[in-house]
């Protein structure tokens, strides 16, 4: 009985939750505060992505980044150059970023601990350089670190682009619910079940006959691929790209950080960190008027020390352990 009440209270606030998000456009009449919801949803989509490997395999990459990167410089090439409709470029992307996040991951997953976090920084590191003082790939003109302006065609679905945000919004929500949904199959499937044994202890779980490799790399192709759908998202929504910002390293911190403090390893946790620190830091910069750039990864990184002292498994761990308190003093 206890158990279908509380599937019961969860089937409620959800339902809740998908109404409220639904009717939020038509309540907010404020531009910039619809454009603060829609990078909150953003990066709470880049978390979920980020934490379908980092979360699960319990290995910190600091350069998913460039999964994003690569995608969004995919479906914006594609655009200017054979005028593909970015939804298709979207997916070209996100698998080119997959193709990426595999052969990166085949000799990183090798390495464990600050090993493999440093390794993905540099590999990161590496490409965002590469691209910032290179004019060219393959004869395609890529501008360097100027970056590439997608093209304006007018308020155009095929296109991707809009005259008002709200269309806008509607599509990451329901990039979010989906990166969830995948999420939500990672942690109750055989691929779930074998990336816990592997963060448990990957030498028992090699032992008893689990490939660590092959379902470690499967997790980094899921989380790549959808990492790069959302670089693509990144271009068509701001119409520009270039390497300093979507492969720049500060991207990468933020949405570890999200992850750390919502609580890795869950689902709702990178949903949770990134509605307390996109907001948060919104509002900072918008405080300092653009002075002190960078100030608010400063924050990000108080804000972790202050998780990791007070709360240890993030924000859903502390709201799980009051759940349970409170389920076992009923």
């Amino acid at each position: 009985m206890t158990d279908q009440k509380s599937n019961k209270t969860k089937l409620f606030v959800y339902l809740g939750l998908g109404v409220v998000f639904l009717l939020l456009p038509l309540a907010v009449t404020s531009e910039y505060l619809l454009h603060a919801i829609i990078m909150t949803l953003f990066f709470a989509y880049l978390t979920v992505s980020w934490n379908i490997v980092c979360g699960y395999v319990g290995q910190l990459s600091l350069g998913h980044s460039v999964f994003a990167g690569i995608a969004g410089y995919v479906s914006v090439l594609l655009f200017i150059n054979l005028e593909l409709t970015p939804w298709v470029g979207m997916i070209l992307g996100g698998l080119a970023a997959m193709v990426v996040g595999v052969a990166v991951g085949y000799p990183c997953f090798k390495l464990r601990g600050p090993y493999f976090t440093l390794t993905t920084i540099a590999f990161a590191e590496l490409a965002r350089i590469w691209t910032e003082n290179n004019d060219t790939f393959l004869g395609i003109d890529i501008k360097g670190a100027m970056g590439l302006s997608v093209p304006l065609k007018g308020d155009s679905f095929a296109a991707f682009q809009f005259n008002s945000k709200e269309p806008y919004y509607y599509i990451i929500l329901l990039m979010l619910v989906f990166a969830l949904a995948v999420a939500w199959w990672v942690e109750r499937s055989r691929l779930g079940y074998y990336l816990k044994a592997i963060m448990g202890d990957q030498d028992g779980a090699e032992a008893i006959g689990v490939n660590s490799t092959r379902y470690k790399l499967t997790a980094m192709a899921i989380s790549s691929f959808l990492t790069g759908l959302g670089g693509c998202y990144y271009a068509q929504f701001f119409r520009y790209i270039n390497p300093e910002r979507i492969m720049g390293i500060d991207l990468s911190i933020e949405v570890a950080l999200m992850g750390i403090v919502g609580g890795q390893g869950t689902m709702w946790g990178p949903v949770l960190g990134s509605f307390f620190l996109t907001p948060a830091g919104e509002i900072l910069r918008s405080l300092l008027g653009g002075k002190m750039a960078g100030l608010h990864i400063m924050f990000y990184g108080c804000i972790l020390m202050l998780a990791i002292f007070f709360l240890p498994k993030g924000i859903m761990g502390f709201l799980r352990e009051m759940w349970e308190k409170r389920r076992g003093a009923a």
